[in-house]
């Protein structure tokens, strides 16, 4: 019988049909096709041409190792040999007289002329025709600032470095393609009424007037502490990148494949959130900052003012360009869990309220469908309203990551949290959920815990304010096998407060 892989199906699909691909593909650099998890996530939205030009692997070089298994490689097409377009015969054009050793500023010169009315997308749909037909993504990579010069200077006066600054080389080009393509849409939906895209605008408004305040401070060499006083204020800004962190990033990355954003654009969110805390810190210690401490301020703030720009021009239309309806909705929802930052309070988005209503009542429902059985357990029995109510009764924050690392459950699902759990996350890897220099470390823990090396870690920390612990900890089955990880996040305040003394 003929095994035959149509590069249109997805990842998913095609280990499900053949699963010795699995560990082909793995030899050839997808390691994490091998896992269960992105499989059954991720590989459903991914095909194999995709993921080579993400991976830079040559895609000859994946038909040949799939034919060499006995399988007949067919595209989708009815000649499944698709030619190539005259756009993308013009970009191979442009590669090989670079290689030739023209000058770039020639070769962009044409570049400009022939492409400066086509749309960022067509281009680099002619690129991914490149890359199927075996170009080297190293090569393609090479116009890089061919194409940065050309979007860039759309971009209503901003320099290249201002822009390029905060986002993945690999798919900015696409990025500012999309933004550029939806500003109409994007200004339709930011003018809705409560609509979220309006709530992050208006965010970003009120992000830019304390760092305008802080800015004029400096300006006018005003002492630190009117200084550090309006910083403090500015590290409200956390609450608005947080809520990119959690309701976009991971959105954009795991359901449409843009993972620009969730590789450099949170780092740097991070990046600006410490050294605002550092900076308030040091004016407070006692020792009175210098010209070093000013200089900071200047630096830090005209990041934070560039993140908005990045914002408002780029990740928001992105997001206008590939979310769904019911993707707004369900960040309208979750958005509810955050408080306001720097003063702007959402207002009603009627078709979001519609939704969240929904929630609510579908959880009633099911509850009560299901009230009457009780679920069975060692220690004995309770209906799934008792459970549900007595986990949501424990003055802890919990989440439940089953073995193969998909987050699962979430308690207190709507209420305001010391870490924020949307309820867009469930369902999703627990990867996806935190910035990239957490990721490494949580990914090391639950490998601990599968290998059974560890049970528990324990962190200790302070946030807003406040003693924080989390403990991550191993759950294993009656035999010992393990079945997942649960974080339990509590404040320690209150206890801290009793032991010195301070309780009321």
């Amino acid at each position: 019988m003929e095994k035959i892989i149509n590069l249109k199906e997805s990842v998913y699909e095609l280990t499900q049909k053949y699963p010795e691909i699995i560990d082909i593909l793995a030899s050839l650099g997808f390691t994490e096709i091998s896992k269960k998890a992105v499989r059954h996530s991720v590989g459903k939205m991914m095909t194999i041409p995709r993921g080579a030009s993400m991976k830079g692997i040559a895609l000859k070089q994946i038909v040949k190792a799939l034919q060499d298994n006995g399988f007949i490689v067919k595209d989708g097409n009815a000649d499944d040999k698709p030619e190539t377009s005259h756009m993308a015969s013009q970009i191979k054009d442009y590669l090989q007289r670079l290689n030739k050793g023209e000058a770039m500023a020639a070769v962009r010169a044409d570049f400009v002329k022939n492409f400066k009315d086509v749309k960022a997308t067509e281009i680099m749909k002619a690129e991914q025709e490149l890359i199927r037909d075996g170009e080297p993504v190293k090569k393609i990579k090479e116009l890089c600032d061919i194409h940065s010069a050309l979007f860039h200077g759309t971009q209503e006066g901003v320099s290249h470095d201002s822009l390029h600054q905060g986002l993945h080389h690999d798919q900015e080009r696409m990025m500012i393609g999309q933004a550029g393509e939806n500003r109409d849409k994007t200004t339709a939906l930011r003018a809705v009424t409560g609509h979220p895209l309006q709530t992050l605008y208006r965010e970003n408004e009120a992000i830019v007037g304390i760092l305008d305040e802080v800015e004029s401070l400096l300006n006018r060499e005003a002492n630190v502490a009117d200084i550090a006083e309006a910083l403090q204020k500015a590290r409200g800004i956390a609450i608005h990148y947080a809520k990119k962190g959690d309701l976009i990033y991971p959105v954009l990355n795991v359901k449409y494949g843009i993972y620009g954003p969730s590789q450099v654009m949170w780092t740097i969110d991070d990046e600006i959130r410490a050294e605002l805390a550092t900076l308030v810190k040091q004016a407070s210690d006692g020792a009175m900052p210098g010209e070093e401490w000013r200089e900071r301020v200047a630096a830090v703030a005209k990041r934070a003012r560039e993140m908005t720009f990045k914002e408002n021009r780029i990740l928001f239309p992105v997001s206008a360009a590939n979310f769904s309806d019911a993707d707004w909705r369900q960040m309208y929802a979750d958005s509810k869990g955050y408080e306001a930052c720097l003063g702007v309070v959402s207002e009603r988005w009627d078709e979001g309220e519609a939704f969240f209503d929904q929630i609510h009542q579908k959880e009633t429902t099911e509850s009560a469908a299901l009230s009457e059985g009780l679920i069975q357990m060692s220690g004995g029995s309770l209906t799934v309203e008792q459970l549900t109510a007595l986990l949501d009764a424990l003055p802890v924050e919990i989440t439940f990551v089953d073995a193969d690392n998909i987050n699962r459950y979430f308690n207190q699902p709507f209420t305001t949290k010391a870490f924020k759990r949307p309820l867009s996350a469930l369902g999703r890897e627990v990867f996806t959920c935190h910035p990239p220099k957490i990721e490494p470390m949580v990914r090391a823990i639950i490998q601990d815990f599968r290998d059974g090396k560890r049970d528990k870690v324990p962190v200790w920390l302070e946030k807003n304010g406040k003693s924080m612990l989390i403990t991550y900890m191993a759950v294993r089955d009656a035999t010992g096998k393990y079945i997942g990880t649960m974080e339990i996040v509590q404040d320690m305040e209150p206890m801290r407060a009793h032991f010195s003394g301070r309780e009321k």
